[in-house]
């Protein structure tokens, strides 16, 4: 099983927002990275996140406006991490039993990358096939 450290070498950049930036500011720069969630940090420390779904749910449904709002008034908090040493298979139950899509990495208390489930089910999948090849090859030997 892999651990967080591996997954996060074939990982992309951490996409992040002051919780003091408007929700606007959130939705427009999910949109430009095409990603689903923005890490929210202030004075270097992880004190949120915000998904498409705080949006729609915190903000849309209240009748609120996106640009008058700030990110830390829709942001998920406390956020719930995990380390690098984490496994897929650990994560991948976090992620369940919480409904989330993206989980921070943090290490000495410093964000060092988010982990999205796709990015695990990657992990799960491409493990699966190298067992799936090391059984063929055994089958056929004999």
């Amino acid at each position: 099983m892999k651990t967080v450290a591996q997954t996060l070498a074939a990982t992309a950049e951490i996409h992040s927002i002051s919780p003091d930036a408007t929700v606007f500011e959130a939705i427009t720069r999910l949109a430009k990275k095409n990603v689903e969630a923005l890490i929210s940090q202030e004075l270097g420390q992880l004190v949120g996140i915000v998904i498409e779904r705080d949006y729609a749910r915190k903000l849309v449904l209240l009748g609120r406006a996106s640009v008058a709002t700030p990110v830390r008034d829709i942001m998920s908090t406390p956020v719930i991490t995990v380390t690098p040493k984490e496994t897929t298979k650990c994560c991948m139950q976090l992620m369940t039993q919480g409904h989330m899509r993206d989980l921070p990495v943090v290490e000495d208390d410093k964000l060092i990358g988010v982990v999205s489930i796709g990015d695990l089910v990657k992990d799960v999948i491409s493990e699966q096939h190298d067992l799936i090849e090391q059984l063929q090859k055994y089958i056929w030997r004999e």
